[in-house]
């Protein structure tokens, strides 16, 4: 068959061709391996065990940490989002208290003008969280309200030190997320390598209001909105670098799948390429590589990356 090897469009910030077509190789049986014993790859197969073990992994922090009679500080994402519901209902069940919870949203859009959405806007991750997790808790067993927090025009300035504040300096407990097509962690994107000199200073990147990626607002229009691009918000705020790097534990999880019967996926490539490529500030989720943390896969992201034309 004939080699055909075009050069990476001109968006994309990640510029290392060979990089890419080494990590497009792995095998989903060699996806988990790693040389940082620390970083933890693993593939759960079946889509209810994988929402399961990521609720689970949430409400167990919130237990330990009620038993050690401290707070529990965490960083929470909206994608993904089916664990949510589950944990909550896990939390009812056993009637777990989450007085002592403190959370701090990765992320919410913004309009060009950097003023982010109302809370009740049906698109913002503060309705999100609402509907699919807060809201979802006995009232009785809710965490305060005031310790809910949403990145937004008027904290942004001071988001990370309040979550440094919240910790007496010690980082979240545990921040989670996911992935983005561009290689994103909440919503920094790739794109924002470019405005620092060196990976070390791009590390001490704190939350601001930052312009969205091309492929993020495709990504986004794609689940989140009917495929509607028109209705995604240009810019977010956005946690940064800092509070990823500085949290005492990561735990991301990838789901990204789409298509008939969700055979497909648009999170194959960037999965592999956040976990097993160069680290750079031009693909933002492969600092996790350097630190302790859990990378779990979704058996049908973990698939080969192949051309198919079905």
């Amino acid at each position: 068959m004939s080699r055909f090897m075009p050069q990476l469009a001109r968006f994309i910030d990640f510029r290392d061709a060979e990089a890419c077509a080494r990590v497009r190789a792995i095998r989903k049986e060699d996806i988990t391996k790693h040389p940082n014993l620390d970083f933890h790859i693993r593939v759960i197969e079946d889509v209810a065990e994988f929402y399961g073990a990521f609720a689970v992994d949430i409400v167990s922090r919130i237990v330990k940490a009620a038993e050690e009679g401290r707070k529990c500080v965490l960083i929470l994402p909206v994608g993904p989002v089916p664990q949510y519901a589950i944990a909550a209902r896990m939390i009812n069940t056993l009637g777990i208290c989450c007085k002592h919870l403190i959370t701090f949203n990765m992320d919410e859009y913004a309009d060009e003008n950097g003023q982010t959405a109302p809370p009740d806007w049906e698109g913002s991750f503060a309705t999100a969280m609402w509907q699919n997790f807060f809201g979802r808790i006995r009232e009785d067993l809710r965490p305060l309200e005031e310790n809910i927090h949403f990145p937004n025009t008027e904290n942004i300035n001071r988001y990370s030190d309040m979550i440094m504040e919240a910790t007496e300096g010690c980082g979240a407990d545990c921040c989670y997320g996911g992935i983005g097509w561009c290689g994103h962690i909440a919503f920094w994107e790739s794109h924002l390598g470019h405005n620092y000199a060196s990976d070390d200073e791009w590390r001490q990147a704190k939350a601001a209001i930052v312009e969205l990626h091309p492929m993020t607002i495709m990504q986004n229009a794609l689940h989140s909105f009917g495929g509607d691009w028109s209705w995604v918000p240009p810019k977010a705020a956005t946690i940064g670098p800092y509070d990823i790097v500085n949290a005492q534990y990561r735990s991301f999880w990838l789901d990204g799948v789409c298509g008939p019967a969700t055979t497909m996926s648009w999170q194959r490539f960037i999965a592999r390429l956040v976990a097993h490529g160069p680290v750079t500030r031009f693909v933002p989720g492969s600092v996790l590589q350097t630190l302790p943390g859990d990378y779990t896969i979704l058996g049908v992201v973990a698939e080969d990356v192949k051309i198919e034309m079905a």
